[in-house]
C-alpha cells in the first residue's frame, strides 16, 4: 500500500522544517557514536566508582567486555501503575548475564500520580514533573558508563520525559519497558455514576470511596484511555516497545517474558553489534508522524499536543498543532476506549488491540511502516501479538477481524471518517480538542459567561444551588504562568452532572479530562484544556 498523500505531504513538511535543525541532531549522536564505548574513555578512578558495588558483573564492567545497559526507573510503590517496576532491575540484570552483559540502575526518576493529586496543590507541580523527568533522565545517563537503555516508565508526564532525556543520548538504542494495565474493575459508566451521585449529594463518601476503590483496586495502569495509555500506544507506533507489550497485565509470566525479550533485544542492537538501533535514528519524522496519525486513530490524549512537540524538538525536529489536525483530518476514528466509550484498554486489547489497529492504519497507508524499530524489525512486525508457547515467547498475526466491533474497528467500518483529535481556532486563539468524546449535541452552545477564579469558586457556585440556566463557565488564571496548569479533574462529576442538565460548557487554561489543549491569545506557552470550543462549541475528552 503507498503512503496516504495527506500523510506523505505533512512528512515532507516537517522534514524540510526540520532540515537545519535535524542535521545538527544528527551530527551530535553521531559524534558520541565515533567516540566509542563510553566507559572506555573514563579513567581509572571513574571506572572503579563505577563497578565497586557491582559484584558479581565487576569482571565484566573492569575488562570493559560486553554490553552494559543502564536501567532509569521511575519506580514507586505509591504509584500503582509504576509498583511493578519493584523487581524489574534484577530481572533485567539476570537476562543480561544470559547475553554476556551487564545493567545498572543509572537513576531514578520522579512519578508523581495525577489521580492522586487531582484537586491538591500538588497538581501545580504535575506539569513541568515532565522536564524534571528529562532532566533527571539526562543526569543518569551522563555517566558515560552505557551502551544501550532501558527506561521503566508508563504514566502521564514520566514516559514523555524519559523520551526527551533519553533523545539526548541518541547514539544509544533505547528500549522502553511499561508494566501493564490493571485487570479491569467495576464500568466506567457505573464509577462516573457514583461520582456524579455524590456530587448531588446522593451517595456519601464511604459510597464514593467503594466505588472508586473497586475501579482502582490493584497493581498496574489505570484502564481507561488517558494520558498513560495513550504513551504505550505512541511507544508502539514510534517502534520502541517490544510487539504488542503495551497492554499485557502485571504480575503475569507473559509480562516477564517480554521484560527479558526486551534486555535481550537491547543488547543486540548496540553499536558493539551488527544491527545497531538508535534512539536517535528510530525517533525521526516518519516516527512523529506516527505518533500524531496514532493519538488520531485511537481518540488519544490530547496532552500529548504538548508532549509531541517537546518530543520532537528533542529529536531535532518541528511540528506544529495544523499538522496533527491535517492529519486527524485524513485518519479515521478505529477505536472507543472509555472515555470515547465504555470499553476499557483490557476489553480494547482483547478486541484486537493496538496490533489491529496498526496493520489497519499500515495497509491503509497511514503509518510510515520502515522505522529502525528497537525490537529489530519494522513497524509491521509491531503488530504482531505476543503469547507463550509453554515456556517459549512467540508473537503471532493480529486478529483478521475485530472481535468486538463495538470496540475497534477496520478502516472500511469506521466510528468516524475522521480521527479523534481536531484544532480548532476562534476569537479565545487555538485550541486541540478530542472531537471523539463529544457527543454531537454538545457541539454548540451559545450562553452567557460566569467567570471563577479557581476550580473551588466553582464548586461553592453549584453547592449554592446558583448554578442555574444556560451558562459558560469560564475558570481563569489556571495556565501555565499562573499555577502550572493544573489538570481540573475535580470538576469532572460535577461539569458532567451539569452537562447532562444540558446546562453549560466550560473554558480554561487549566487542563482537565472534560476538556481541551489549547493556547489563548495570551500565548501561554502550554496552552489550555476546556469544554468549550472557542468561539461557540463544546468539547469534551482528556
Amino acid at each position: 500500500m503507498s503512503l496516504h498523500p495527506v500523510v506523505d505531504r505533512v512528512t515532507e513538511r516537517i522534514k524540510a522544517r526540520s532540515a537545519s535543525r535535524r542535521a545538527r541532531y544528527l551530527a551530535l549522536i553521531e559524534a558520541a557514536r565515533l567516540r566509542g564505548t563510553a566507559r572506555a574513555r573514563l579513567s581509572c578512578g571513574n571506572l572503579a566508582h563505577a563497578f565497586a558495588a557491582s559484584a558479581q558483573d565487576k569482571p565484566n564492567l573492569r575488562a570493559g567486555s560486553g554490553v552494559n545497559i543502564g536501567i532509569v526507573t521511575a519506580y514507586n510503590d505509591m504509584l500503582s501503575a509504576h509498583e511493578p517496576f519493584k523487581n524489574y532491575p534484577e530481572l533485567i540484570k539476570m537476562a543480561a548475564r544470559n547475553m554476556g552483559a551487564s545493567a545498572q540502575v543509572a537513576g531514578g526518576v520522579p512519578a508523581m500520580c495525577d489521580g492522586v493529586t487531582q484537586g491538591r496543590i500538588g497538581m501545580e507541580l504535575s506539569l513541568f514533573s515532565r522536564d524534571v523527568i528529562a532532566q533527571a533522565t539526562a543526569i543518569a545517563l551522563s555517566h558515560e558508563m552505557f551502551d544501550a537503555a532501558m527506561m521503566l516508565g508508563v504514566c502521564d508526564k514520566i514516559v514523555p520525559g524519559l523520551l526527551i532525556g533519553a533523545l539526548r543520548f541518541g547514539h544509544l538504542p533505547v528500549m522502553f519497558v511499561p508494566a501493564g494495565p490493571m485487570p479491569s474493575g467495576i464500568a466506567n459508566a457505573e464509577k462516573a455514576r457514583v461520582r456524579q451521585a455524590y456530587a448531588e449529594g446522593k451517595a456519601t463518601r464511604e459510597e464514593l470511596l467503594d466505588a472508586e476503590s473497586r475501579s482502582y483496586h490493584s497493581a498496574g495502569t489505570c484502564t481507561f484511555y488517558g494520558t498513560a495509555n495513550s504513551n504505550q500506544m505512541l511507544m508502539e507506533v514510534m517502534g520502541l516497545h517490544m510487539p504488542g507489550t503495551a497492554f499485557v497485565n502485571p504480575g503475569t509470566s507473559l509480562r516477564d517474558a517480554l521484560t527479558v525479550a526486551a534486555t535481550e533485544q537491547v543488547c543486540r542492537i548496540t553499536s558493539l553489534g551488527n544491527d545497531y538501533r538508535p534512539i536517535g535514528h528510530t525517533i525521526n519524522e516518519h516516527a512523529i508522524v506516527n505518533a500524531m496519525v496514532g493519538l488520531a486513530a485511537t481518540g488519544g490524549s490530547t496532552n500529548h499536543a504538548i508532549h509531541l512537540v517537546a518530543i520532537a524538538r528533542a529529536a531535532g525536529l518541528i511540528i506544529d498543532w495544523d499538522d496533527l489536525d491535517e492529519l486527524s483530518q485524513a485518519t479515521p476514528l478505529l477505536a472507543r476506549v472509555y472515555p470515547n466509550g465504555s470499553a476499557d484498554v483490557n476489553h480494547f486489547h482483547a478486541a484486537g488491540g493496538l496490533g489491529f489497529v496498526i496493520r489497519e492504519l499500515l495497509d491503509a497507508g497511514l503509518l510510515h511502516g520502515d522505522l529502525v524499530c528497537a525490537h529489530g524489525g519494522d513497524l509491521r512486525a509491531q503488530a504482531e501479538e505476543p503469547r507463550l508457547d509453554g515456556t517459549r515467547l512467540v508473537w503471532q498475526a493480529p486478529p483478521a477481524q475485530s472481535l468486538d466491533s463495538a470496540v475497534v474497528r477496520p478502516v472500511a467500518e469506521p466510528f468516524d471518517l475522521e480521527g479523534g483529535l481536531r484544532r480548532l481556532r476562534g476569537n479565545l486563539g487555538r485550541a486541540v480538542v478530542k472531537i471523539s468524546a463529544v457527543k454531537p449535541e454538545h457541539r454548540q452552545i451559545e450562553a452567557p459567561a460566569r467567570v471563577f477564579d479557581s476550580q473551588d469558586a466553582l464548586l461553592d457556585a453549584f453547592k449554592a444551588g446558583t448554578l442555574t440556566g444556560d451558562f459558560v463557565a469560564v475558570i481563569r488564571a489556571q495556565g501555565p504562568r499562573a499555577n502550572g496548569m493544573p489538570e481540573l479533574h475535580k470538576l469532572t462529576p460535577t461539569l458532567g452532572l451539569l452537562q447532562d442538565r444540558g446546562q453549560h460548557a466550560c473554558v480554561t487554561h487549566g487542563r482537565s479530562n472534560v476538556g481541551c489543549v489549547g493556547q489563548s491569545a495570551r500565548r501561554d506557552p502550554c496552552g489550555a484544556r476546556s469544554h468549550l470550543r472557542w468561539r461557540d462549541r463544546a468539547c469534551a475528552g482528556r
